[in-house]
């Protein structure tokens, strides 16, 4: 079925916006290079903790104050991914873990999780998902991991850097999450990346 009109606009739209947004959120994303750089792949899980980890985690938690001064986030981990989750407002903020390549779990697994989570939602006129923070084909599993995503970049752009994090083992992919306001659930824009070591950061910022 041929996208809707109004989804054809968000993501021309989304195309034109982007190329102003990435001179924004570069800049948070810029002292990664040179961590990365002076690294040989694959990167490896004490590496992600003691050098990629804490700088990412200070980034998003500084921006997403910003918006929310009153937050309770805790940080766990699910499936060998981890993830920080505001609990005073019931969001997840981010997501992020190593890639070990193409998971082969049994579809049934994911599937039986999702049933209590809608297919999909319109909100003004726009369709919107329950997307993956973690893909299912790189792990990520439902519950924590499910985000309310606009369905025209969950199902076109969106993929560019999850394929290539599954065919990266051994790289960082990570989601982050941006909301309008302390309160509601769907958040506003995302930013999704995947950290090679030895090669520069692929970062890419869509709104939501």
């Amino acid at each position: 079925m041929p996208p809707c009109h109004n989804e054809v606009a968000d993501l021309l739209y989304d195309k034109l916006s982007k190329v102003v947004l990435e001179a924004g959120f570069m800049r948070h994303y810029v002292r990664l290079s040179g961590i990365l750089r002076g690294l040989r792949p694959p990167l490896s899980e004490a590496v992600v903790a003691s050098m990629l980890a804490p700088p990412l985690v200070e980034t998003w938690l500084s921006d997403y104050g910003r918006v929310t001064q009153n937050y309770d986030v805790v940080e766990t981990r699910d499936g060998g991914f981890y993830y920080l989750f505001d609990i005073a407002a019931e969001r997840l903020i981010a997501a992020w873990g190593l890639s070990r390549g193409k998971d082969i779990s049994p579809r049934a697994i994911i599937a039986a999780r999702m049933k209590g989570h809608p297919l999909t939602n319109i909100v003004g006129g726009k369709r919107y998902h329950r997307g993956h923070a973690i893909p299912h084909t790189m792990g990520g599993r439902t519950d924590i991991n499910l985000v309310p995503q606009l369905g025209v970049i969950n199902s076109g752009p969106f993929q560019e850097i999850e394929r290539l994090a599954v065919a990266t083992p051994g790289s960082l992919y990570f989601t982050y999450w941006s909301y309008p306001d302390a309160h509601t659930q769907r958040p506003s824009s995302v930013e999704q990346g995947c950290l090679v070591a030895g090669a520069a950061p692929r970062v890419n910022s869509f709104r939501n």
